[in-house]
């Protein structure tokens, strides 16, 4: 595809970070426009080009899924930690919060980057925004083309300043101490100017788009005595519980964009003057005074007397954040003892640092949430994804979808967390109350796993949808746990049944069962109109396998129209929740004596997904582990045993 230029862009794939930014500094230096896109340990190899591309002032964007730094282990999930790492190089760092954000301010940095002739890291949550689907509004060709037409002049100067044997010019030469420190404060000036090239760049959105934004935002009480400064997907959070506290309560949050050049003008002019008490929260790690964000506040508001400032963090490779969380952030903030340092979303019994906390239902209203448990490579997650492209395109609602996985992938359990509403959808942490559909398409998993872990977010009166061999009262009775069948009983749960696996086999579809639950979930949801829904399905199914040959496309149709023949509702006898004869609740699992203790204390809360509640004395300083441990990690997910 063309861009605004008319070319289709070159995508030059490199050894690996250090060459990709190698590539993009060759090429900025020649007068060519030029981005690359990474994360984590990618991002730390181009540092070293980073200090030159902006010690140069060469224009051009990174654009990072910000994660987590391989520590003591590694992770793939997100924080700030990769971000903390280059904000020394000289790159200006701009911060999206949202999937919306990310694609907005995508584009603010691009401008930003030509109108000021510094460079930019255009980053937001790896794994938490980056992988979240949600309906968002795009720009087109001809507002493109508008952006162009109004940097031509920069784009120009830009390129006039390339090296070019015709108007030759030297780059990199080495500097002494006698004029060293005066080159590098020549600069002052150009980065002087970010700040207001950023706000330009955001007016320019605003115009094309009617989204507003500025380098920081306020959000809450116009006469808030507490805030919270926050940077990141986090704010999402906080906003939706500023939104459900409602008009009267005095608290705020101070959402930051610009993160670097901090400018403490456009700080201070958008925080109350009724402010009393400040927490200031890091999705990140560091052994100072306190975490970046912490400090830049801190030494913003030194000469303000009268406002207390505390500092936590959060949120560490993608640890949920919740706004039960956020409540308790509040809760610390207005003690008159408060914690700080803080954490919060984990047990510190060893420093005691963190916050106790209780979660929280502020979805706005009328948002319905669903959770669907599936088995990594059953095709689950890419039928949900589907689900939402499809509700999007055809009603008003607004989506999200999150899709949580283990680090098994295909063959892990898999949770998608779907949202849908006719109000925008702040809510970035998985589903944790209100829940009112919950399907599980892998029967094993309620042998495995607690009530909690599976059922603890689904509503009273909530629909649940059993992917399972049985079809009656009386065979749910034997197969399912006491715990399970009390649940369903004291919370009025409202039970389906399929047997997917026996459909998908009748139809040919072998293991495939995605598209026969994707049609129950269409069905029985409640979120448009199922007749209508199933039948865009399949017309979406017909394109999606089109190119497979007629005979697949056939086999998939057959499975959604089996699907709901097979679907049956399960009415439950007044007994269906006591106890079988000589019935009694029992450990998930249950260890000799002879086995080792992390097993039981570490490697058993992690396989049963309990493992967030885990406190830190359990872990070893450096990431430790024993070895032999998968000796004991037997799943047990095999829906049938080769005799």
């Amino acid at each position: 595809k063309t861009n605004s230029f008319g070319v289709v862009p070159k995508v030059q794939q490199m050894q690996s970070e250090a060459g990709a930014v190698a590539g993009v500094h060759g090429t900025l230096v020649t007068g060519a426009l030029s981005t690359t896109f990474t994360a984590s340990q990618g991002l730390l190899l181009m540092i070293p080009n980073m200090y030159k591309i902006a010690g140069e002032l060469l224009p051009c964007v990174f654009h990072v899924a910000a994660r987590a730094v391989a520590g003591q282990a590694l992770a793939i999930f997100g924080d700030h930690s990769d971000i903390m790492a280059v904000r020394q190089t000289g790159f200006a760092l701009l911060s999206s919060h949202s999937v919306q954000e990310s694609f907005d301010l995508a584009l603010a940095s691009h401008i930003a980057t030509l109108l000021c002739s510094v460079p930019f890291v255009h980053f937001f949550d790896g794994m938490r925004t980056s992988h979240e689907i949600q309906k968002c509004h795009a720009l087109n060709d001809k507002q493109m083309k508008v952006v162009l037409d109004l940097l031509e002049d920069k784009i120009d100067e830009f390129r006039a300043q390339a090296l070019n044997p015709s108007h030759p010019t030297l780059r990199g030469t080495a500097q002494s101490p006698d004029i060293y420190f005066q080159n590098v404060e020549a600069a002052n000036p150009v980065i002087a100017k970010v700040p207001e090239a950023v706000r330009q760049a955001m007016l320019w959105v605003k115009e094309l788009t009617g989204r507003e934004y500025d380098l920081f935002q306020y959000v809450g009480h116009p006469q808030a005595t507490d805030v919270v400064v926050v940077m990141g997907s986090g704010a999402q959070v906080l906003e939706e519980l500023i939104d459900y506290y409602g008009p009267s309560k005095r608290v705020g949050i101070l959402k930051v964009h610009l993160f670097r050049p901090w400018s403490t003008k456009h700080f201070l002019a958008q925080l109350p003057s009724t402010v009393r008490r400040i927490a200031v929260l890091d999705r990140c790690k560091e052994h100072g005074v306190g975490e970046p964000l912490y400090t830049d506040v801190r030494a913003t508001l030194q000469p303000h007397s009268g406002v207390r400032i505390i500092g936590g963090r959060y949120g560490l490779a993608s640890k949920d954040f919740t706004t039960g969380m956020a409540h308790a952030i509040f809760l610390n903030l207005a003690a008159s003892k408060p914690k700080h340092p803080f954490t919060v979303g984990i047990v510190d019994d060893v420093t005691n640092l963190s916050l106790e906390y209780t979660e929280m239902s502020t979805v706005p209203e009328g948002t319905v949430q669903c959770m669907l448990f599936g088995f990594g490579s059953d095709g689950t997650v890419g039928a949900n994804k589907n689900a939402i492209k499809l509700i999007s395109k055809e009603t008003n609602l607004y989506t999200q979808g999150h899709f949580a996985y283990d680090a098994l992938k295909a063959g892990g359990v898999t949770c998608s967390h779907l949202r849908f509403g006719p109000k925008p959808i702040k809510a970035s942490y998985e589903i944790t109350a209100g829940c009112s559909y919950l399907a599980v398409h892998k029967k094993e998993y309620l042998s495995n796993y607690s009530v909690e872990s599976i059922f603890g977010a689904l509503e009273e009166g909530g629909v649940f949808v059993l992917n399972s061999p049985w079809t009656s009262a009386e065979l749910l009775r034997e197969n399912l746990k006491l715990e399970f069948r009390q649940f369903i009983v004291q919370k009025k749960i409202v039970v389906y049944n399929i047997d997917a696996s026996s459909v998908a086999r009748q139809a040919g579809m072998g293991r495939l069962i995605n598209n026969i639950m994707q049609t129950v979930f269409f069905h029985l949801a409640n979120i448009m109109d199922p007749v209508k829904a199933i039948t865009l399905f399949k017309k979406e199914v017909e394109k999606t396998y089109k190119n497979k040959g007629p005979e697949v496309v056939k086999k998939n149709i057959d499975a959604i129209d089996m699907a709901l023949d097979n679907l049956h509702r399960i009415d439950l006898p007044a007994e269906w929740g006591q106890p079988r004869a000589g019935e009694v609740r029992r450990p998930l699992r249950e260890r000799d004596a002879n086995v080792p203790s992390v097993v039981a204390e570490v490697l058993d809360p992690v396989q049963l997904r309990e493992g967030g509640f885990l406190p830190v004395s359990k872990f070893s300083p450096g990431g430790v582990v024993e070895l032999g441990m998968t000796q004991w990690a037997k799943r047990g997910v095999a829906p049938k045993i080769p005799v």
